[in-house]
């Protein structure tokens, strides 16, 4: 009985493999596998700040893009697991590239650690005001009757919004075009000019055109309506069941990293997300809805995300060149 309390009261503390060596001691590394100034660059840097003060140590954000975001995540993979290098990933190269690339440098399962997803996102799919079309039964009744002649713009192949496009084309049956972008601004540039049909864009970028009567919305892609957007319907209650795109944002770690850091990064993320200042930057100006889940969740909904993707990208024949 009295090893049992020990072992509980152990548990409660953390292992002494992590607190005895007294940890944290010096910076941490938080890298992000994107260029400066993008989602989860922001969402990297907003966290960090505050994880800092809870940790008593500076935590620095280091950008390391290229490759679809393979090349940060593949120096996180390979860093020593000891709880000063860690990655703010968002979904691609994670769930994405393992079945977009013939060759993917890391194991998102074997090589990562998941410590919390931070975030999650969902598209819209919006056209402009002057439209033809005014319901999503237009839409698709209009690429029905033109096979390839509907285009719809994205972020790039692989991206969030390409996904979405590509399962609204296998789940109603028609054949669209896709155009890829750079991002999202100059997609809608060619959607306003009328250039593109329709696109699944990020909501916080569409919601200031929404609401300008710019775009017109016809649903989101996830599985609930957006708190940003809560009179446009998801796609399942439009008739399309099971239709779920959805983008997360998370902290990992290298995967060997001892489960007693693992614990207490979680703990102190979860306790910066829930900070004032990182909701109102990351919920309510940047339109993120925020999870804080834990390592054990967060595993799952990889598993999960890795199985839907590598059956909508086998089925979509999506390639990289």
């Amino acid at each position: 009985m009295v090893k049992g309390l020990i072992f509980a009261l152990l548990i409660a503390l953390g292992t002494p493999s992590a607190l005895a060596q007294g940890y944290p001691n010096k910076p941490i590394r938080v890298i992000v596998p994107y260029a400066p100034g993008g989602a989860a660059d922001i969402t990297g840097r907003v966290v960090s700040q505050k994880l800092s003060e809870g940790l008593g140590v500076p935590v620095v954000v280091e950008n390391r893009a290229g490759a679809n975001g393979m090349i940060g995540t593949d120096a996180v993979a390979k860093a020593a697991p000891d709880g000063y290098t860690l990655l703010l990933v968002a979904s691609g190269p994670v769930v994405v590239n393992p079945s977009l690339y013939s060759k993917v440098p890391y194991d998102p399962v074997r090589d990562l650690a998941p410590i919390s997803q931070v975030t999650t996102f969902q598209y819209v799919l919006v056209v402009p005001e002057q439209s033809p079309y005014k319901t999503l039964p237009d839409l698709i009744a209009a690429a029905k009757a033109k096979p390839r002649a509907l285009t719809f713009g994205s972020t790039g192949i692989g991206g969030g919004g390409h996904l979405a496009g590509e399962l609204l084309g296998l789940m109603s049956g028609t054949q669209l075009t896709h155009v890829p972008y750079k991002g999202s601004g100059p997609a809608l540039v060619d959607l306003f000019a009328g250039q593109l049909s329709f696109t699944y864009d990020t909501v916080i970028t569409s919601v200031p055109h929404v609401r300008a009567g710019k775009l017109l919305a016809f649903a989101v892609s996830g599985p609930n309506r957006s708190k940003s957007l809560p009179q446009v319907p998801t796609m399942s209650e439009l008739g399309f069941k099971g239709f779920a795109v959805t983008q997360f944002q998370g902290f990992m770690a290298p995967g060997k990293t001892d489960p007693a850091l693992i614990a207490l990064l979680h703990r102190e993320i979860v306790k910066a997300m829930r900070s004032p200042e990182v909701k109102q930057r990351l919920e309510t100006e940047g339109g993120n809805e925020l999870v804080g889940n834990t390592p054990e969740e967060f595993a799952a909904l990889i598993r999960s995300d890795l199985e839907m993707y590598r059956k909508l990208i086998r089925d979509a024949d999506i390639r990289m060149e």
